[in-house]
């Protein structure tokens, strides 16, 4: 792409520059985008799908082919860099342009997503890992209110990485880490219908699927 090089170069940029929200050195690799894919064209009905945080389009370029002739998809990305990237792929790319009238980029904030639409499947990118408690409370919150009942949320973490960040990190560090880990585990416990380790991702991530039947 003109002025902003290759994705890779583009996602590391913005890792050193706001590493708060991306939260990673690469895009994810082809076995951990195929699993957060994993439920996007389930079913013959028509589906609204939501990706949240797509960054540089990596787990995008699964979502797409999945697309049934009459699926939606939505994104928000906060990250006016990636914004732009895939508001350009979506014309230019192969695999994205095809669906492209089906498509709208958001650049907000999930929590300021209009609650009007509700959405078959989400899929998360977001590095819940990185941000307070609060914020992961309200994001969960708004994938809930934005989720259709018996629809199904696909998100991930690395594994480990919260121990791993508590071994060397101060006592309020540590306690935002625990309440982070409450939380999560407090709906996985409850909705969690699978689990999937990819150990050939840089890092190995789990994936978690929940569907909410509110």
């Amino acid at each position: 792409m003109p002025g902003l090089g290759s994705g890779y170069g583009l996602f590391f940029k913005e890792f050193i520059c706001n590493f708060h929200t991306t939260g990673a050195v690469l895009p994810s690799g082809p076995w951990l985008c195929g699993a957060l894919a994993r439920y996007v064209g389930e079913g013959d009905a028509p589906k609204q799908v939501l990706e949240v945080g797509p960054g540089t389009g990596a787990v995008t370029r699964h979502i797409v082919p999945r697309l049934g002739e009459e699926d939606s998809l939505d994104l928000v990305e906060l990250n006016a860099s990636f914004v732009k990237r895939l508001r350009y792929d979506f014309e230019h790319d192969s695999i994205l342009q095809p669906a492209s009238r089906r498509v709208e980029v958001h650049q907000v904030p999930i929590e300021d997503l209009a609650h009007d639409r509700r959405f078959d499947v989400i899929v998360s990118g977001l590095p819940l890992n990185n941000f307070s408690a609060e914020l992961v409370e309200r994001i969960l919150d708004t994938f809930t209110c934005l989720l259709k009942p018996g629809g199904t949320l696909s998100f991930f973490e690395y594994i480990a990485v919260r121990r791993m960040k508590a071994l060397v990190s101060r006592s309020d560090e540590r306690r935002r880490l625990r309440q982070i880990d409450g939380i999560l585990s407090s709906m996985l416990d409850a909705h969690e219908i699978r689990r999937e380790c990819i150990v050939a991702n840089v890092l190995p991530a789990w994936v978690h699927h929940v569907r909410l039947t509110q």
